[in-house]
């Protein structure tokens, strides 16, 4: 019985620092909590057998922590939880191709400073930088950045 307690401990320690390592890092209170647990394993140790196997059990318990540590780092286990992909879209998304500066187009709806104005049979989001421009007026692309368009 003593042997499947010392054991339950070390392993359950051993199985909170990896999580802390690995599942959530930065939390610090599982790590804290499996720390506590080996610890409570090898004074467990420490208690039930003779000084000169509890050594070794201390000794067996810190080497293969932290071979298990170790390995996880370098077996790739981060890969598994890091993003490889990036996203790749920008601003422009070619929705204003085909328009150029001095373009005329008529507004489909009151531009307050946004509103509607069409452009070669296309409606366009506009916005107006002389302020409100009445429905079905004439106007003229003054500048096109990032898919905004400014008309006058």
């Amino acid at each position: 019985m003593t042997i499947l307690i010392l054991s339950s401990l070390l392993i359950i320690g051993l199985i909170l620092l990896l999580a802390e390592v690995l599942f959530i890092p930065g939390t610090t209170v599982v790590g804290v909590m499996g720390l506590a647990i080996s610890l409570a394993g090898v004074a467990y140790a420490f208690i039930s057998f003779d000084p000169e196997i509890a050594w070794w059990i201390t000794f067996i318990a810190v080497i293969v922590n932290l071979a298990v540590v170790v390995y996880s780092f370098k077996s790739g286990v981060w890969n598994k939880f890091s993003l490889k992909s990036s996203l790749r879209g920008g601003t422009f998304d070619e929705r204003t191709l085909g328009l150029e500066e001095g373009m005329l187009g008529k507004t489909v709806s009151d531009i307050k400073p946004y509103g509607k104005a069409m452009f070669n049979d296309s409606i366009y989001e506009v916005k107006s930088v002389s302020g409100f421009i009445p429905v079905e007026t004439e106007v003229t692309i003054l500048k096109i950045e990032n898919n905004k368009i400014l008309v006058k």
